[in-house]
């Protein structure tokens, strides 16, 4: 599963980019323009869908997901609770601590999405609807392309610090080689 969710997300990327690039792209005097429209429709529409299918569709998942991660924690919880025989016990602790963790990532990751991505939506609403976009505009949008590719370098790390078994897992997969010393003695 993790490996066609890998090749979904690196094929179904290439096909949008490369559909858009195709449909959008025109060679004027020698200059290879892309993101040209018909009309200012349909940069508008082309706006207002990628807006809502890469940031708030993605906040909604990020909503659901965890939503449903903490809904299992807490019915664990209970089950685990409905065993305990006095007070809460080692276990109860530990899910009450995998409850704070996940809420704490959630906030986390959602807030840290939120607020990396939106400058660079807003910097192409901003080209969108500017007719000529100046070296300022341009410059605007790859600084805040730069925030967003920092979101996305961060995102591992965040959870290797703030989720437990995604750090397990991380550990696994590094290769460790351990070496054995002779006593010579």
């Amino acid at each position: 599963m993790i490996y066609s969710a890998m090749a979904f997300a690196w094929i179904g990327a290439i096909v949008y980019n490369a559909t858009l690039v195709f449909l959008t792209c025109a060679m004027i005097d020698g200059v290879c323009y892309v993101m040209l429209f018909v009309n200012d429709a349909g940069r508008l529409v082309y706006f207002f869908w990628h807006f809502i299918a890469f940031y708030v569709i993605i906040l909604l998942i990020f909503g659901i997901c965890y939503w449903r991660i903490l809904l299992l924690v807490r019915r664990q919880a209970k089950i685990m609770s409905g065993h305990a025989t006095a007070g809460l016990n080692p276990s109860q602790n530990s899910l009450n601590q995998i409850q704070t963790n996940v809420i704490k990532t959630v906030v986390l990751v959602s807030g840290f999405y939120a607020v990396m991505w939106l400058p660079n939506h807003i910097s192409n609403l901003i080209m969108v609807l500017s007719r000529n976009p100046n070296e300022f505009l341009i410059s605007g949008y790859y600084v805040t392309l730069f925030l967003a590719f920092v979101y996305i370098c961060a995102n591992p790390f965040i959870y290797a610090t703030k989720f437990d078994p995604v750090k397990e897992i991380l550990l696994r997969m590094i290769p460790c080689k351990t070496t054995i010393v002779a006593n010579s003695g």
